[in-house]
């Protein structure tokens, strides 16, 4: 197990403070605000811990309010809003400095039988075992990749094997735009059998490539572009259990984009073809004059 992942699994262990109250901290990283993927996961670690472990969340939706400062811990109070016979409903707030950052809203579902279906079926893409890890496909189209550090920010704890090109090829080629973003994605350990830790896990990298994916469709790059951007709101459905720590296919698309601000769709994929999760994300970019 890598150290990021081991980073990552060591901030998704909240303390507990009080019945519906938790503290969770951020990375020992020169950041100017916390990874959104972070706070969405640490939300439901919290939402998770006051639900009874037969039911798995389904679908959450959430909003950024505020950037989160590194600096000091986020306390995470859990409202109890619904506990039915089926589904259980939670609310949960991210606060720091005395004032909302996120909030989530997330639903729980005890396990039924019902009718099946999948009409989205997975890309046809070559295999994350062919393609290089991230970092290794960067130096391999530029050499140093310190420029774009920026982009990058710490070492990441997934395994991430881009199918399509990243924002900075585009940028530099513009022959490469596209709408669309393909990306496999695995956190590479022998992970714990709780299904929980899989979603939160898949919910945390669910955050990195969305953005990207509004970049790419206009040839902008972080840390080469002139461009300012952040996540507005956030919403995933789990359609089925999982591995986060066996591949997923991550099909992102952008379909709009305008007023300074670009949606995203996403949906994961198991190796196999399983649809198991989908993700819609709106965020804010700005072009900055420098």
């Amino acid at each position: 197990m890598n150290e990021a992942l081991k980073e990552l699994l060591d901030l998704l262990d909240l303390e507990q403070i009080e019945l519906n109250i938790f503290r969770g901290r951020s990375p020992r990283e020169r950041i100017q605000r916390v990874f959104g993927g972070q706070v969405a996961a640490q939300a439901l670690v919290a939402a998770g811990r006051t639900v009874p472990s037969d039911r798995q969340v389904h679908s959450l939706h959430a909003y950024f309010i505020r950037p989160g400062d590194p600096s000091v811990p986020i306390v995470y109070e859990v409202d109890r809003q619904r506990d039915g016979r089926s589904f259980t409903t939670r609310r949960v707030v991210a606060i720091q400095h005395g004032r909302p950052i996120f909030t989530l809203s997330a639903s729980f579902h005890l396990h039924e039988e019902g009718i099946t279906h999948q009409a989205a079926p997975m890309p046809a893409v070559a295999r994350p075992e062919g393609l290089p890890p991230v970092l290794d496909h960067l130096r391999a189209q530029f050499g140093d990749v310190d420029e774009l550090r920026e982009g990058l920010s710490a070492p990441r704890p997934v395994d991430a094997r881009y199918v399509t090109p990243l924002t900075w090829e585009a940028h530099r080629d513009p022959t490469l735009i596209s709408s669309e973003n393909q990306v496999w994605l695995r956190y590479d350990a022998d992970l714990p059998d709780d299904p929980l830790l899989h979603i939160v896990l898949a919910a945390y990298a669910s955050d990195y490539t969305l953005v990207d994916t509004v970049l790419l469709a206009h040839g902008l790059a972080w840390g080469v572009s002139p461009i300012m951007g952040a996540s507005l709101d956030h919403a995933m459905w789990f359609h089925r259990p999982f591995r986060a720590d066996e591949w997923l296919l991550y099909a992102q698309e952008s379909p709009w984009s305008g007023s300074a601000r670009g949606l995203a769709r996403g949906q994961m994929f198991t190796a196999s073809g399983d649809l198991v999760v989908s993700v819609v994300q709106e965020c804010m970019i700005r072009l900055t004059d420098t």
